[in-house]
């Protein structure tokens, strides 16, 4: 049985937590927080934007609580630490928890800034554990289904595809949120997810041209994104904490491809995935499993159990995910494409 320490006691933590009751064979062995915020194990009143409403509360009979990390990684039965602090924790925290011969998920983005990311990049290609981001959109069923359907050509290629992935301001970290040098605004914390599955089913992107604004960080917090990719798509997105407060969130998709529209809108709820097929009607898709935080989560501990590094998502996708996001700010300022 895996055991593992949680770092960070927010909405992400929460979230991990959550999926963990849908996965055998693993513990919480541990929690750490530095501030002592949640260290009693009660999460019942963290929230985020997405995820169930169920509320938890930890057995802290059964697991350990400490404000010290370092303490924390001495523990030699811990085999996983699953960082789920702010941003720009995440290369202190994973870097130590590597060198310490720990296996590390680590959410997104991968680091404040490309250079910081490619250090833990560089530490995690040396280290006995394996390291992961926790990119989850990668793993959500229906975009995992995108996905399959874009790779293996079942409606002919595509033609075009529209990201979105749209809200209110965060009601929660705030602290964190709405200081850009540290989050990165909504483009770095948010709108990464349809960067990086844009290169998970395109490629990396030869050039993006962007658009955007600040409103709440003084970092970009509403974008949208032209990729210039392989094969000759057009491929776009948009991400967005500049939503009026009562919005709450949305993501969806749109794809063309030559002989169907695949359309996903999660405010449809149970109907959120719609398939329009040249000659047929239209139909509800229903896509096999819970969500993307426990498919994230039981790729990473099977890899483990089987001895090979993580490859649905690898560090270095993580790393490509914050360059690119990195040239879409800059494309903004420069009000011009910018090549990768």
């Amino acid at each position: 049985m895996l055991q593992i320490a949680i770092t960070g006691l927010g909405f992400m933590a929460l979230a991990h937590l959550r999926a963990l009751r849908h996965i055998p064979d693993v513990r919480v062995a541990a929690i750490c927080n530095p501030s002592g915020r949640n260290l009693d194990g009660d999460l019942s009143q963290v929230s985020g934007n997405i995820g169930g409403t169920d509320p938890v509360r930890l057995d802290m009979s059964q697991v350990k609580a400490y404000r010290n990390f370092s303490e924390m990684l001495e523990d030699p039965h811990i085999d996983v630490v699953d960082i789920c602090t702010p941003t720009t924790t995440h290369p202190d925290l994973a870097i130590a928890a590597l060198k310490a011969g720990k296996h590390v998920l680590c959410e997104k983005p991968l680091a404040r800034t490309s250079t910081l990311g490619r250090e833990i990049v560089a530490v995690a290609k040396q280290s006995k554990g394996f390291f992961m981001p926790a990119m989850c959109l990668r793993f959500w069923p229906e975009w995992a289904w995108l996905h399959a359907a874009i790779r293996d050509g079942r409606f002919g290629k595509v033609l075009d595809a529209r990201f979105r992935r749209v809200a209110q301001a965060p009601g929660w970290g705030q602290k964190n949120y709405y200081d850009g040098n540290q989050s990165g605004g909504a483009l770095l914390d948010l709108h990464i997810h349809d960067t990086d599955f844009v290169q998970f089913c395109f490629g990396r992107p030869k050039s993006v041209f962007s658009a955007g604004h600040t409103k709440i960080s003084g970092a970009i917090d509403h974008i949208v994104t032209l990729y210039n990719v392989e094969g000759g798509p057009t491929v776009s997105a948009e991400g967005s904490w500049a939503m009026t407060d009562g919005f709450g969130f949305n993501m969806a998709y749109t794809v063309n491809f030559e002989n169907a529209t695949a359309d996903y809108d999660i405010a449809r709820g149970a109907d959120s995935l719609k398939l329009i097929e040249k000659g047929k009607e239209p139909r509800f898709m229903k896509c096999e499993g819970v969500d993307g935080y426990v498919g994230e989560l039981k790729h990473f501990f099977e890899s483990i159990e089987r001895g090979r590094p993580p490859s649905i998502v690898t560090g270095e996708e993580g790393l490509s995910a914050v360059e690119i996001c990195e040239a879409e700010e800059a494309s903004i300022r420069l009000g011009q494409p910018v090549a990768l």
